[in-house]
């Protein structure tokens, strides 16, 4: 099989994992280790899209632009003036 192959099939067996582990948390609600099997389910996902890269791209963040990351080196503040 060639890579992209073998990535189409690893991700199909994490989504049928997730189905197959929500089928069964959905008998024990919403517990501390129902919860960590889904927080795990997805941590696969994230490991595999760090190491093959991800499918699509990420959640668009409308104001990271903007605000880049929250330093603002401008005037103003707290005690800071305009000379």
């Amino acid at each position: 099989m060639s890579l992209d192959q073998d990535v189409t099939a690893a991700r199909g067996a994490v989504d049928a994992l997730e189905q197959a582990c929500a089928q069964v948390t959905r008998h024990f609600g919403d517990t501390v280790d129902s919860r960590r099997l889904r927080v795990d389910v997805a941590r696969l996902r994230d490991d595999l899209n760090l190491l093959c890269g991800a499918r699509a791209r990420a959640a668009h963040e409308p104001f990271a632009m903007a605000y880049g990351d929250g330093d603002d080196d401008g005037t103003g503040g707290s005690g800071r003036t305009l000379r």
